[in-house]
């Protein structure tokens, strides 16, 4: 199940939408992010790290969206972490009596998973910079991009930069359209990543292909592009919708529709 992308690091890409489930290692076990999104994998996941005898000692989740969340009983009771934001995110939607209806109505058909443990993260201290863990030094990179308390981690020793829901090659920038200027908190995301590029040998997005050093800085231009297209009311030139779009991957031309007409009827008001 697990593929190294550098010393060190792991990751798995599931058959849901190219999800990547990440693997960070240590002599007496490993750190999850964004542990997956069917049981089957998960459970895979866990009889892999197992065979290794490297346990979960720690879980972190990029954001508060449902496949950023869930976890099974087999990868352990280790801590799980998001930040601040992404923590009180999730409780408030927790807190509805109703929640797994709501989910329900989210998840595919084909995605049969326990919702049990679904966002059971501690959310870290506003501001926080590390992942506290007994491992290699993983930077958070909190941002408002994607969603509130989204966070992109750099494994500095293994120069890997793990960029959640941002950075794809099959799917577009997908803003927080209930943010007060979601376009500017995109573009000032992908400034963060800018910064940080000389230090990346390789990226692993929340969905989509793993790239290297070369890519990242493509891909950064890429959804700047897109970003400021539907900001200049344009309907961008992308590879991602239309006609070029990847097989199976049709649906996300009507995604682009959609949020392009949410960003119109914000500037009507």
């Amino acid at each position: 199940m697990l593929r190294q992308v550098a010393e060190g690091v792991l990751a798995h890409e599931s058959e849901f939408i190219k999800s990547q489930a990440v693997v960070v290692q240590r002599e007496a076990g490993v750190l999850l992010i964004d542990a997956g999104v069917t049981d089957d994998e998960m459970v895979a996941i866990a009889d892999d790290l197992r065979r290794l005898g490297q346990p979960v000692v720690a879980g972190f989740s990029t954001h508060p969206h449902w496949d950023h969340l869930l976890w099974n009983a087999k990868l352990g009771d280790a801590p799980r972490y998001g930040t601040a934001h992404c923590a009180a995110e999730i409780k408030a939607f927790l807190s509805d009596a109703h929640w797994k209806d709501n989910i329900a109505e989210e998840l595919p058909p084909e995605i049969e998973v326990p919702l049990e443990l679904l966002g059971l993260i501690t959310g870290l201290p506003a501001g926080a910079t590390q992942i506290p863990w007994d491992g290699p030094t993983v930077r958070i990179i909190e941002h408002q991009a994607h969603s509130q308390g989204h966070a992109a981690l750099l494994i500095e020793e293994s120069r890997v930069l793990v960029v959640g829901d941002m950075l794809s090659d099959v799917l577009i920038p997908m803003l927080d359209l209930s943010a007060a200027d979601p376009i500017e908190d995109y573009l000032a995301a992908l400034r963060l990543f800018e910064e940080v590029a000389g230090d990346v040998d390789a990226f692993i997005p929340g969905h989509g292909s793993i790239g290297g050093a070369d890519e990242l800085r493509a891909r950064i231009e890429l959804d700047r592009a897109y970003v400021l297209a539907l900001r200049e009311g344009h309907t961008p030139i992308d590879p991602r919708i239309g006609p070029s779009a990847q097989p199976g991957w049709e649906w996300v031309s009507d995604v682009h529709d959609g949020q392009a007409q949410g960003l119109a009827q914000r500037s009507d008001v």
